[in-house]
């Protein structure tokens, strides 16, 4: 029988490596696949043996399908009743093209209708189809003229094999498929480290193989050690296969295999080996411990802190050893001391013959480790690029690198032996004195630089924020070019004592090599909070980017409050801080923006000095509601807050309770806010002071079909506002767009006027951003004096004042569009709010 096992791509000659393990024979490897000769049992065994294996195919057929009628003819003339179990569903997958058969569900079709009009007309009956849940599930492969058409023997990929306690334990968790897992292992020979007899000197010395898990994140390596050490077939416990609708299913052959089994996983019972697993996330770590024990492995697994000492204690004397890591998952905040880690365990004596195999992205390990790995596997675990580096054990590297460099090979340039060398052996790790006694381990030599710069930064925005009463601000913005990055810190009131650190990485230039900024990133994130004095635990790295959904600030991750976050934003444990001489509650976790805009400080304080000559308050793109606050410190009666996410209202509204700010003049609104302004037009209700900070961009769903675009749309924006203005009233207007050009000369034309008062609204710790935002103070004027003070000719200004005193001079208004319109014909409730405004 011909047969083949189909895989990941990266997978193919591992999965060779593995059948031919098992005893089967003329493997064969090819792309995504490789392929085996035998009998029966060989298929069985390759079912129930193989780890890296997605599915076990039997070749049926092989046959031309040149066309529709062929491809028919052909699977017709296949004998379906000797091959199909009577009563078996079916279902039938196309992969492929040929000139005329180019869509791949109707090849599907077609040769559903050959097999079941053969077994209509052979035994009488058509076979049902399930194409969610068949008996027998048949590949028709087509390519250029030929075709074959195989059975899946395995029915759910073999890789559906994790303990289904632990699935649960895991649940929202990254946890690494077995057959990643599989491929990660079978790289540093934990197969055969489990198989190795241990020799007297072992025993001696209480020496045992040792695998140690550098980065377990949710346990998928550890689970897959333990199958392995414990010789478990790993197909043993699956109960329904896709080789049970086939009539050539021989069951007596496969209980004999299962018994066989079972009688290997109970000599195993025998080994002994340790496992060590330690992860720089505490929260990964606590998901690995959680899936180990809910699968029954917990005997096997020994958890310890994750500095390179304890692990060492932890391995004890070691009879060979492996280094295995997953660092696909790690948080970037954590990046750096997980390389460090995993690079010092390496060059620890104790692990000498242990070779190295970690799944990561960037090629940062090569950097830590200092050394290129002996080879690369590109894989896709949870469908995200990564790469398998492998690194040989330094004692085989020394080895190695003595025979690259040995007078001996001759032939070799000295160019080729520098290479070698360079490839081989390690180079010394990089460390910078902080001053504090404790070298620190960096990836760039050149980030002692940074180190210093930062230091001084430090000295002086303290002086600065000690004498400004400030406690919250940007320590470090891109000062050096090849470390592009700001550095905010956040010192927490009395109430929520602590320092946090938010470090956002600049978008590097494409002509930077992203392993060597990722690196430089990876420095940074370990150098702060030392020079900072800020626990590891609150360091938090952001990278800027408009978010896919379009959402008004963007999420960051699941983070600690993704699920139901709306019902417990007003209760949840935040860090507060003070500004202002107000409190206000800050989020981490979630978001790429905590909740409130330090470069704003300036601002927020300027809304409430203008506050105080008002009695109506409106804040519009709301978002948290500092400004908001701002303006209820200054004295308003009445204080409205737009925004279009509940979320941000609920978080507005905290912070107004926060400092007392509560009561029925305290109004907050969801709603689209052009649309919301285009109804309060038509109310009598307007305001003496109107905050108005648009995102930059936003497409978010709750839109409707609008976007926006803060350049494109800004005139239609601010003329709404000014019609809100009550008489005297002025508006601040703020944007973050860093070439944002206010089209004055439009605004004019609707009787806007700007003051440009950017400059004055930069704060000192942001003075090497002059851009970081635009902010400006929006006054109504008549139109002819608007038009009048931008610049426009006397006979301009006649003709638009003669278009206004003529309508059908106009120009024809847009319609507006049908998603800022109420539904069904009907005007919308105008609410009026509790303070009306005297007069007309």
């Amino acid at each position: 029988m011909e047969f083949y096992a189909s895989c990941p791509e990266g997978f193919e000659s591992a999965l060779a490596d593995e059948l031919k393990r098992l005893g089967l024979s003329h493997v064969r490897r090819l792309k995504g696949r490789a392929t085996f000769e035998g009998e029966l049992e060989e298929g069985y065994r390759a079912c129930l043996w193989s780890r890296l294996a997605s599915r076990v195919f039997v070749v049926l057929g092989r046959f031309e399908a040149q066309d529709a009628d062929e491809l028919y003819d052909s699977v017709y003339d296949i004998a379906w009743e000797t091959i199909i179990r009577p009563g078996a569903t079916i279902a039938i997958t196309a992969r492929g093209v040929t000139e005329q058969l180019r869509n791949t569900r109707f090849s599907a079709l077609r040769a559903k209708d050959a097999l079941c009009d053969r077994l209509a007309e052979t035994t009488g009956r058509r076979a049902d189809v399930d194409a969610a849940d068949p008996d027998v599930h048949l590949l028709l492969s087509l390519r250029q003229r030929r075709a074959s058409i195989s059975l899946d023997l395995s029915g759910d990929p073999l890789f559906k094999r994790l303990p289904p306690a632990a699935t649960r334990a895991g649940e929202g968790a990254h946890v690494l498929r077995p057959d990643y897992a599989a491929l990660v292992l079978a790289q540093v020979g934990w197969t055969a480290l489990c198989e190795r007899e241990l020799t007297a000197d072992d025993y001696e010395n209480e020496a045992l193989p040792t695998l140690i898990d550098a980065s377990c994140a949710g346990g998928g390596l550890l689970l897959e050690a333990v199958n392995i050490l414990t010789d478990r077939a790993p197909g043993a416990a699956r109960e329904r296969w896709g080789f049970e609708g086939w009539q050539l299913h021989d069951a007596t052959l496969w209980e004999q295999l299962l018994a066989e089994a079972r009688e290997r996983e109970a000599a195993a019972r025998e080994r002994q080996a340790r496992i060590v697993a330690v992860d720089i996330d505490p929260a990964a770590r606590k998901t690995a411990e959680r899936m180990v024990k809910c699968a029954g492995y917990k005997r096997f697994v020994d958890f310890c802190a994750a500095k390179p000492a304890t692990v060492l204690d932890h391995a004890g004397a070691v009879a060979g050893a492996a280094l295995v890591a997953d660092t696909t998952e790690t948080p970037l905040s954590l990046m750096h001391d997980a390389m460090t880690l995993i690079g010092e365990l390496r060059r620890a004596p104790e692990l000498a013959s242990a070779p190295v195999a970690a799944l990561t992205r960037d090629g940062l390990l090569a950097r830590a480790l200092h050394a290129e790995p002996e080879r690369s596997i590109a894989v896709m675990p949870n469908n995200e690029e990564a790469a398998l580096e492998v690194w040989p054990s330094l004692d085989h590297a020394a080895a190695a690198f003595e025979a690259a460099t040995s007078a001996d090979a001759e032939e070799q340039t000295a160019d080729a032996q520098g290479e070698a060398a360079d490839t081989l052996m390690p180079e010394p790790t990089a460390t910078l004195d902080l001053g504090d006694g404790k070298p620190l381990p960096v990836l760039i030599p050149e980030s002692e630089q940074f180190a210093n710069r930062l230091r001084k930064n430090a000295r002086l925005r303290r002086k600065w924020a000690k004498r400004e009463g400030v406690s919250c601000y940007r320590v470090y913005d891109a000062d050096l070019p090849d470390y592009s990055a700001a550095i905010d810190l956040y010192e927490g009131c009395p109430q929520t004592p602590g320092r946090w650190l938010v470090i956002a990485e600049y978008a590097a230039p494409k002509t930077i090599d992203p392993a060597l900024a990722q690196a430089r990133m990876l420095d940074i994130l370990a150098i702060a909070p030392r020079i900072l004095d800020v626990p590891a635990e609150h360091v938090h790295a952001k990278a800027r980017m408009r978010s896919r959904g379009g959402s008004q600030y963007g999420k960051q991750g699941a983070g600690k409050g993704a699920s139901g976050e709306r019902a417990n934003i007003a209760r949840r444990r935040l860090p507060l801080i003070e500004e202002g001489g107000l409190t206000f509650a800050v989020n981490f976790d979630d978001y790429l923006d905590v909740g409130i805009f330090l470069d704003h400080r300036v601002t927020r304080n300027l809304v409430r000095e203008h506050a105080k000559q008002a009695r109506r308050f409106l804040n519009l793109f709301a978002y948290t509601g500092t400004a908001t606050c701002y303006a209820a410190d200054g004295g308003v009666e009445e204080t409205v807050t737009v925004d279009l996410s509940n979320t941000y209202l609920d978080w507005a509204e905290r912070n107004m309770r926060q400092n007392g700010f509560v009561g029925p003049q305290h109004h907050f609104v969801r709603d689209d806010v052009l649309a919301w302004i285009r109804d309060q037009r038509q109310t009598r209700n307007r305001w003496d002071l109107i905050f108005v900070d648009p995102p930059t961009f936003s497409n978010s769903s709750k839109m409707g079909r609008r976007t926006w675009d803060v350049q494109r749309d800004h005139v239609e924006l601010l003329a709404g506002v000014s019609r809100l203005l009550a008489q005297g009233g002025h508006a601040i207007f703020s944007c973050n767009l860093r070439g944002f050009r206010p089209e004055t000369r439009k605004l004019a034309r609707a009787g806007v006027v700007l003051e440009d008062i950017t400059a004055q609204t930069i704060p000192e710790d942001f003075a090497r951003n002059q851009k970081v935002h635009h902010c400006y103070i929006v006054r109504r004027l008549p139109i002819e004096d608007a038009m009048a003070e931008v610049g426009f000719s006397a006979e301009e200004i006649a003709e638009r004042t003669e278009e206004l005193r003529n309508p059908e001079a106009r120009k024809p208004r847009a319609a507006v569009p049908a998603h800022a319109q109420a539904g069904n014909g009907k005007p919308k409730k105008k609410k009026f709010y509790a303070s009306k405004p005297k007069g007309k």
